[in-house]
């Protein structure tokens, strides 16, 4: 007998894996939990269902989250993650030896313990002495710190259950007022290619636009999310991601990444024009 696990993209389009066996399955309070061992993709996280990370394509999103950013600020020293139970941003910020601080706020506990369990090669930096685990809710953490964070990342669940309150323009508002004079904040933007994800998108952006002087949407190539192509936000009180690039000190720190690179960093501001059109019925 075959096992696979399947999700849903839309009414009309179902994407499968093959699974050998299940590795865990738990109900917490706020979502169910599923570990997957897979051929193709090796050790897969689902959350109700929806797939959120697989072991063979996770670098993917994890260092495009983390190292645009800090290829723009080299000077970040303080960051805030919301989210991100697998554990892979806080991973990928740990290989900066300029980086002070992160606070991890993570709504559901059992999500990080699962993950330490079953995914040691991404939940494998959340005992960093830098990294400081919060298990609350992100949207009344930021709402109480002011000026306090270089970089915000809010590497969250889709726009519903436990991550809708991180797609709203009070969300973002108060990440405004605890970002420094010289902030980021980058979240992940949902897939601009089907119609109800594309939709999303645009909410997203709005209201990230309405807040920020300055708000952009840089694409990534992700295989096992929704049609593959998926947007990340990047928006800033100041700061340019294309002309603020600082290429030369990011590439002398010599860290091997199997993604990114500064020269991709500039493409991937460069977004195909089906995606403009639908961020320009924004404006």
């Amino acid at each position: 007998m075959e096992l696979w696990y399947t999700e849903q993209h839309t009414k009309d389009v179902k994407f499968s894996i093959k699974v050998n066996k299940q590795l865990a399955c738990v109900k917490s309070y706020y979502q169910r939990i599923d570990v997957f061992e897979t051929n193709e993709f090796g050790r897969i996280l689902t959350l109700d269902g929806f797939l959120m990370v697989t072991e063979k394509d996770e670098f993917i999103y994890h260092e495009m989250i983390t190292h645009v950013p800090m290829a723009v600020n080299p000077k970040i020293k303080n960051v805030l993650v919301i989210g991100a139970g697998d554990g892979g941003t806080v991973r990928e910020l740990t290989r900066y030896d300029t980086i002070e601080n992160i606070d991890m706020v993570e709504i559901d506990k059992l999500v990080v313990e699962v993950c330490k369990e079953h995914l040691p090669s991404l939940a494998c930096k959340l005992d960093d002495e830098r990294v400081h685990l919060f298990f609350e809710d992100g949207l009344k953490f930021v709402r109480t710190k002011k000026e306090e964070y270089d970089l915000i990342i809010v590497d969250s669940t889709d726009p519903f259950g436990p991550g809708e309150g991180l797609f709203t323009r009070e969300f973002y508002g108060n990440c405004f007022n605890a970002l420094k004079a010289d902030g980021i904040l980058v979240n992940q933007h949902e897939s601009p290619y089907y119609k109800d994800d594309a939709r999303a998108m645009q909410r997203a952006h709005k209201q990230i636009k309405s807040v920020f002087p300055k708000s952009f949407v840089y694409q990534v190539h992700i295989p096992t999310y929704p049609s593959g192509h998926w947007l990340f936000g990047f928006a800033s009180k100041k700061q340019d991601p294309v002309s603020d690039l600082d290429a030369e000190h990011w590439n002398s720190l010599g860290i091997k990444t199997k993604y990114y690179n500064t020269d991709l960093h500039k493409g991937c501001f460069a977004v195909p024009n089906y995606v403009k059109e639908l961020l320009e019925e924004n404006e």
